[in-house]
């Protein structure tokens, strides 16, 4: 993925260069990230994130970062902290940051505006009640009976919503459109509730009423001169509204709402209403849990950059609805890593080895590349003694037909080191394997041992300069690919999505990794620094990916 790859086109770019073609808006290109500031970003913001910045930057043009603000009841300095974070580490950066909030102010003297020209009104009605009026899909609304209060009436009662005289609930302030409409957002829909009290991370307790998202969102974006304003598709019946608003107001300009489907992907959920439970409930360790579809917790699994910049082009832009498998985004992780990622041998589930002919009390520094297909990435040293560990799985005292790696009387390659023959397996009192005692062949170090074919290569790591970890094997959150679909689905996750490792022994090369650095386990698939780590403490070790892709040939096979 070191190569630079041509964004393939899409209907939004061949609307842009269409636009750009007839001369609209004078030839300017400008979108924005409007996030709502109540959770982390997941990986289908992740696509919105690169399809807004990467048209701003194809097209020299501009993306703001603009924060949903309107709901302070849900939203804090941590999730936007968290957000800008995100946004960053993929490689954006912003045009110009703002915040909904920061319109508070020109959206209440809009507001107004609506009022005087009787085009919004203040309703007593109770939230339960407005749904009664407003009808269904296939049934007209009918008009509340505070609909045709006076405009000196509305602002009076307008303004002491804002002065905090009225309890949460007893007033809202409502368009007057249609309510025998066929888009039932169009049915007098509500501009503003009271919200007492509420401490807005931005504006504090100045504010007693909030804006809606439907008011606010075009607003902004007129007052921003948004070109093309990027949402996904369960905003397309809201577009006749966002048009709506802007043809009733004095605003610069009158952007272009556009829909595009959203990221489903197999095995996770993407609803923040879920993903917060999730939290909340306790099924997942916070918002970066490795587990979760989140920025920060695929950042704190190992996934790069590169990689969720790569997913997002090869899935695409359309207008269709569809889900893409778990496999495309690991593949896109593998591919990466494979290209980037260090070189290092890892012992997961150690058995001792000791080699009864390698004298006592000697060492030596043998060498392995750091990386096999990039020699300019250089060499690293392993310590080579007397004991060693080497993972269990590869010794087997019954193996099966096939198996190439140790058994009792039979040869293996050390990786980069020697060929070692199974003389004696030593068990403890139930019977289990707890060591082997093997010899090695001293001419063998970088050759073929002479008379003999080895076929066998297994890993080890020497045990008087081992670094001993926990190594956390993360996999898939859910067991079935669609867990939105029937039932509950807390019920569906997976009980192996974490299984924790916790003595295991690493080579002394890793000992100078950095917290979120990715490196290749030899056999056993790329792993990271956990991103928490502090220098000193034992190394905790994630699991990003394994080298194949485990569960597509599960499926086959099922």
């Amino acid at each position: 993925m070191t190569e630079e790859v041509k964004t393939p086109t899409n209907f939004i770019r061949q609307i842009i260069d269409a636009d750009l073609a007839a001369g609209k808006n004078n030839g300017k290109v400008a979108t924005r990230f409007p996030p709502e500031p109540n959770g982390y970003l997941h990986i289908g913001h992740a696509k919105s994130i690169c399809l807004n910045f990467g048209i701003a930057l194809d097209y020299h043009g501009s993306c703001n970062l603009r924060f949903d603000d309107t709901n302070p009841h849900k939203e804090n300095l941590e999730f936007v902290e968290s957000i800008k974070k995100d946004v960053e580490w993929l490689g954006f950066t912003w045009t110009a940051l703002y915040y909904a909030s920061d319109y508070f102010d020109r959206l209440y003297q809009f507001a107004i505006d609506l009022i005087k020209q009787g085009k919004a009104y203040v309703d007593d009605l109770n939230a339960e009640e407005i749904r009664q009026y407003r009808g269904t899909l296939t049934e007209a609304g009918k008009n509340s009976p505070y609909r045709d209060r006076s405009v000196e009436e509305n602002l009076d009662l307008f303004q002491r919503m804002q002065a905090g005289e009225f309890e949460d609930g007893s007033r809202v302030l409502r368009a007057k459109i249609d309510m025998a409409s066929p888009n039932i957002n169009l049915r007098d829909p509500t501009i503003y509730r009271i919200r007492r009290g509420a401490v807005h991370h931005q504006t504090g307790t100045e504010w007693s009423i909030y804006p809606m998202y439907d008011y606010t969102h075009c607003i902004s974006d007129a007052l921003e001169g948004i070109t093309h304003s990027l949402c996904t598709l369960e905003f397309e019946d809201h577009r006749p509204l966002y048009d709506w608003f802007l043809d009733q107001l004095d605003v610069p300009c009158h952007p272009q709402q556009i829909e595009f489907s959203r990221l489903n992907l197999e095995y996770t959920v993407m609803s923040k209403r879920k993903l917060t439970e999730l939290v909340s409930e306790g099924h997942v360790d916070g918002w970066d849990d490795p587990r979760m579809p989140t920025i920060a917790g695929m950042r704190r699994r190992g996934y790069t950059p590169a990689s969720l910049r790569e997913f997002a082009r090869r899935i695409g832009i359309t207008k269709a609805d569809n889900t893409v498998e778990m496999g495309v985004l690991e593949d896109c992780i593998r591919e990466d890593l494979n290209e980037s990622a260090p070189r290092r041998m890892a012992v997961l589930n150690p058995l001792k080895v000791v080699l009864s002919n390698y004298p006592e009390g000697r060492s030596e520094q043998l060498s392995a590349p750091n990386h096999p297909q990039k020699p300019e990435l250089g060499e690293r040293e392993l310590s080579f003694s007397r004991e060693l560990y080497i993972d269990e799985t590869d010794f087997m005292e019954d193996p099966p037909k096939g198996f190439k790696r140790l058994v009792p009387g039979g040869e293996v390659r050390l990786r980069n080191a020697y060929v070692i023959r199974c003389d004696e397996v030593i068990k403890d009192g139930h019977g289990k394997v707890i060591e082997l005692r093997c010899s090695y062949d001293a001419d063998t170090l970088g050759k073929n041992p002479e008379g003999r074919k080895v076929k066998g290569v297994i890993h080890w790591v020497e045990a008087g300069h081992a670094i001993e970890a926990e190594v956390r094997l993360y996999d898939r959150l859910f067991s079935v690919a669609s867990p939105d679909k029937g039932g509950d689905y807390r019920d569906l996750l997976n009980p192996e999505s974490l299984r924790s490792l916790s003595i295991c022994y690493l080579e002394p090369a890793l000992a100078e990794a950095e917290p979120g650095q990715q490196f290749q386990f030899e056999r056993e698939g790329y792993f990271c620094l956990d991103e928490m780590h502090v220098h000193g403490q034992k190394p905790v070790y994630n699991r990003t990916v394994t080298l194949r892709d485990t569960w597509g040939r599960a499926e086959q096979k099922g």
